[in-house]
């Protein structure tokens, strides 16, 4: 497989935070997330702009989808400006400010249903590698 260079990445450092978001879910579809949904809520709550949510199928893979996101936004120059859930495998979030991306194992996602809390908010319909 070729190694991708940093220098082929386009910088990420002046995305909006809907370029942002779509960064985000390109990373998680490609890593093959489950479930993955944009949210625009910035007109729920004064936190952040969007959501992105998402699930895996397994602990491992709850970890590995935020060391993803964490790995392929630094090389495009934006790191989190905080990270929850470390070493937790039900439940990761990734807050860049703009965009603050949650990964749950699917028993936290259903039991937690942070969908229905932002009903109103608008879904980004995102399309994904196999779409």
């Amino acid at each position: 497989m070729e190694e991708i260079k940093q220098e082929q990445l386009p910088s990420l450092t002046e995305a909006t935070p809907k370029e942002l978001a779509h960064a985000i879910f390109d990373v998680l579809d490609a890593k093959k997330a489950h479930g993955i949904k944009v949210l625009r809520v910035n007109d729920q709550t004064v936190i952040t702009d969007y959501f992105v949510i998402c699930n895996g199928n397994s602990g491992t893979q709850v970890k590995s989808l935020a060391g993803e996101v964490e790995y392929k936004l630094g090389l495009r120059g934006v790191d989190p400006v905080h990270f929850e859930g470390r070493d937790n495998n039900g439940w990761i979030v990734l807050d860049y400010s703009s965009v603050i991306v949650h990964i749950f194992s699917r028993e936290n996602r259903d039991f937690y249903q942070l969908e229905k809390l932002y009903g109103d908010a608008e879904e980004i319909p995102f399309t994904g590698l196999d779409d």
